[in-house]
């Protein structure tokens, strides 16, 4: 995400924290949106398959707009980005080249699923702040413009959640396969 919007959404993200006192979303410094969240058998595995993800990947640019929320006992509120051709092919190939290496995935993550989005508040919120947080939010317009240039692995530490290994999109196209005849040569 670029640094201006990643700042105005941090600087966002504070002022809930001053507020109302919410800062749980904060165990993940950086906003970011989240293709899946899966446990691995081999994190070398896995970096091997989102280097060449991100090898055969052109940043591009994914619009958010609005407010949303995941109700519940904690709600989460967060600004939806919308699905575009290009974030969803970006989507399937991080689960397709990564299934083989998932121990477990979050449901959610699957393509029918998948609701990509930018969280503010999750965790610490509760039912009787959703109004006043919302009312509060309400006076601000959520339409940018990201630019999606990397994956990143992110992983516990702590009560945080901190890069492991960030892989900037690099923009090759993919070679493309021989074909049958060319293969038989």
């Amino acid at each position: 995400m670029n640094a201006q919007n990643a700042d105005r959404i941090n600087r966002l993200i504070k002022s809930l924290e001053s507020e109302f006192g919410l800062d749980d979303v904060q165990a993940t410094p950086d906003p970011h949106i989240t293709y899946q969240l899966a446990g691995v058998r081999k994190l070398s595995a896995l970096k091997q398959v989102l280097r060449d993800v991100a090898r055969h990947t052109q940043p591009f640019v994914a619009h958010t707009t609005g407010l949303g929320v995941f109700p519940g006992p904690n709600p989460v509120i967060y600004i939806p980005v919308l699905r575009s051709d290009a974030l969803n092919h970006l989507h399937r190939r991080v689960l397709r080249a990564t299934a083989p290496l998932c121990l477990r995935t979050d449901k959610f993550s699957g393509p029918d699923c998948w609701l990509p989005h930018i969280s503010l508040a999750l965790h610490d919120t509760t039912p009787e702040l959703l109004g006043p947080v919302m009312q509060y939010l309400n006076h601000q317009t959520f339409n940018l413009k990201l630019a999606v240039t990397n994956l990143a692995i992110l992983r516990e530490e702590g009560e945080q959640f901190v890069p492991e290994k960030i892989f900037s999109f690099e923009g090759h196209k993919h070679e493309p396969a021989p074909s049958l005849f060319e293969a038989s040569k």
